[in-house]
């Protein structure tokens, strides 16, 4: 537990910080996950999901909770695998 002022106010900040940083990365990899599901079965209906899940990578990627070649990787992969439904 800190002793200082400025150390107690850090930790809050912190504790904030780190809530809204796992909110960002948890729907990020909740969208991945969902639009995967949808290539294993198939469903054409993924491409319409694709722009909403490359921008919570982007963002993601933006605000540092991941880092930029992930993002690119992430996006790639996912890419990659949509393209191959046709």
């Amino acid at each position: 537990m800190p002793n200082k002022k400025s150390a107690k106010k850090e930790l809050r900040k912190s504790v904030k910080r780190e809530a809204a940083n796992s909110q960002v990365k948890k729907t990020m990899k909740e969208a991945v996950k969902k639009s995967l599901k949808k290539v294993q079965s198939s469903d054409k209906s993924v491409k319409e999901d694709f722009n909403t899940v490359m921008k919570k990578i982007d963002k993601a990627a933006k605000k540092g909770i991941i880092k930029k070649n992930t993002a690119a990787r992430k996006k790639s992969r996912l890419a990659k695998k949509i393209n191959a439904l046709k």
